[in-house]
């Protein structure tokens, strides 16, 4: 019980202990009289945890070419003119970081020098994960690095450059690095979450300097600033110290068939793999909807072009079958990398309960309109026969990762690809053994290199921009990463924005292939789940269900309906609001974005 503690202080508590920072002076409580024990320090410091503007606590709701919502399309998926300057919000939300600065300020007050430095380390590894957030939306954003009041001068600060603000976030990294506990502890950062922290943000500039080199989007750097292979070195060498630090492994059972799903589903957060974990608990009332979503509601799905991707079995290329594009869906599901049908509902699917295995029915057709429905994150049913303890909305309390060892072991191997100096040991260490869990065969580095994917590297399924001696494997690379954090919060859209692969959102989003309207079988059994029509409605049948297809009365399933396009020039970048911009007229537009203003 002690771990959820925490976590109920941070919602009932942690606004009280900081309500000072807007309405000071406060009768009972100033600045003075607080941030002097470890137990003041820790009841702020819980805010940090809870912002949602730090650590994303939903990460099976993230959206993407691969992974979407049929009933709520972003605009960042539709692009073109649905994309507009917001007057407000967009992501430009700093009250958090007048939070940690705040605590930064006053911790001197604090007497015990080594619950001083714990905190100050703790607090910098939070400002940095903020200001990563911030590089990825807006690129150069303003530092700044104390609390600020409302006459402060450094309120109408201009951007900082982006190479000033990640030297500034590798400096406070570095520091909680060397700072932070060392031991285990899921629920609250340590050194190794810096380290994976320190990882992703390093990869991340490192790639997108490296594929957006000479474009508009870094026209602001200066002339010393630093290469692509300095920041993939740091990224590479922070994930090498969390793999040498052995405290950390994948979580196995031995069971290649159920393994990478239960990782996710079930209730506490394995402390082998994840190394950092939002914590839920029903008896708290910390919970969220992921089994909701799957169970009742619905409507999340993959597309084809993401199924394609995952290999066979025995580890060759789908999409080197013969009339790959046109197998039924049952004959394109199975044989595969077994994280396929740990990842959606495929033939012989059931969700486990603590009796015996329970069969779902498949009508799921209705939620996921592409015909892929994602289980991922789904809990397993509850006591005996029932599901009501899981089912219904906000009821699940299975744990969610934040860094896992599993994301750590792509960074490294990713890094070191994208370095040139990537070797088959390497990956022997990192991708292998995510391949090893569910018995796939290894990757080779020669042999990807000798003979690159077409598919990968194809203009309508994959990234066109990637050459070189290394593209064979840089793209292996890329499909293991897809498949192994597919449904993993924002991976997947800040992955294409640092490859400068924006062109993928313009990929067809479709779903799986019918030969010819009638009845279909998809859980393999023999019997009909649905009659699909297009054109010609069969009148009262009860399992009729009418989709688009792309020729006619045959083809991909067309689940909605939307024009998505990607503006190269403009949208790697969000823009700044509006209104942000006339209250400090020093905030220049991010390129390409008109929001009408002219200062």
């Amino acid at each position: 019980m002690k771990k959820y503690i925490l976590i109920l202080v941070t919602l009932a508590i942690g606004a009280v202990s900081c309500d000072f920072l807007d309405r000071q002076p406060y009768d009972s409580l100033t600045p003075g009289d607080y941030f002097k024990t470890e137990t003041d320090l820790q009841l702020f410091s819980n805010n940090f945890y809870a912002s949602s503007y730090i650590f994303n606590s939903t990460p099976y709701d993230g959206q993407n070419d691969l992974f979407f919502q049929g009933t709520t399309i972003p605009d960042e998926l539709r692009g073109g003119t649905n994309r507009q300057v917001p007057a407000s919000g967009g992501g430009w939300n700093w009250g958090i970081l007048r939070k940690i600065n705040t605590l930064l300020g006053y911790i001197d007050q604090c007497e015990d020098e080594q619950v001083k430095l714990k905190y100050t380390a703790l607090a910098r590894f939070f400002r940095a994960a903020f200001y990563f957030q911030k590089l990825q939306r807006f690129g150069d954003v303003p530092w700044i690095d104390r609390e600020l009041g409302s006459a402060d001068e450094e309120l109408q600060n201009p951007r900082d450059n982006r190479e000033v603000i990640i030297t500034h976030m590798i400096e406070d990294v570095d520091f909680a690095i060397e700072n932070l506990p060392t031991a285990v502890s899921t629920y609250r950062v340590n050194k190794w979450a810096a380290l994976a922290l320190k990882a992703q943000f390093c990869l991340y500039e490192g790639t997108f300097r490296k594929y957006h080199a000479g474009d508009v989007f870094l026209q602001t750097l200066p002339a010393d600033a630093k290469t692509p292979a300095y920041y993939l070195g740091l990224a590479a060498n922070a994930a090498k110290e969390i793999m040498d630090g052995n405290m950390y492994k994948l979580f196995t059972t031995g069971n290649p068939n159920s393994d990478y799903g239960t990782l996710f589903r079930q209730p506490e957060a394995s402390k082998d793999e994840y190394i950092l974990a939002v914590d839920y608990n029903t008896s708290l009332q910390l919970v969220h909807d992921r089994t909701f979503n799957f169970s009742q509601n619905g409507s999340y799905m993959l597309s084809k072009k993401a199924v394609d991707m995952y290999l066979k079995a025995d580890g060759t290329r789908f999409t080197s079958e013969a009339l790959w594009q046109t197998k039924g869906f049952i004959d394109q599901v199975s044989g595969r990398d077994p994280r396929l049908a740990q990842t959606i509902v495929t033939p012989g699917y059931k969700r486990v309960s603590t009796g015996a295995a329970k069969d779902v029915s498949y009508p799921w057709l209705t939620r996921a309109y592409s015909g892929y429905y994602p289980h991922k994150f789904v809990m397993d049913f509850g006591t005996a026969s029932a599901n009501a303890a899981v089912d219904p909305t906000d009821k699940s309390y299975n744990d969610l990762p934040i860094y896992r060892y599993g994301e750590v072991l792509l960074n490294y191997a990713e890094a070191h690809a994208e370095l040139g100096d990537l070797t088959q040991a390497m990956l022997d260490e990192s991708i292998n053994l995510l391949r090893d869990r569910v018995g796939m065969p290894h990757l080779s580095l020669a042999a990807a290199n000798a003979d690159p994917d077409w598919y990968l590297s194809h203009p309508d399924y994959g990234y066109s921009n990637v050459s070189g001696a290394n593209k064979g494997i840089i793209l292996e690379i890329r499909r293991e990463r897809t498949v192994e954090l597919m449904a993993e919060g924002d991976f997947r859209w800040n992955d294409l924005m640092r490859w400068k692969e924006g062109s993928c959102i313009a990929q067809a989003m479709e779903g799986f292939y019918v030969a010819a309207e009638g009845d279909v079988d998809l859980s393999g059994d023999g019997v009909a789940d649905y009659y699909l029509y297009s054109e010609n409605d069969p009148g009262g049948n009860p399992i009729k269900h009418q989709v688009k297809l792309t020729e006619g009365t045959k083809g991909n399933i067309v689940p909605f309906t939307i024009t998505h396009v990607f503006d190269e020039t403009r949208d790697y970048l969000f823009p700044i609001p509006s209104n942000e911009r006339l209250l400090n007229r020093n905030l220049t537009q991010n390129p390409n974005w008109d929001d009408g203003l002219d200062f």
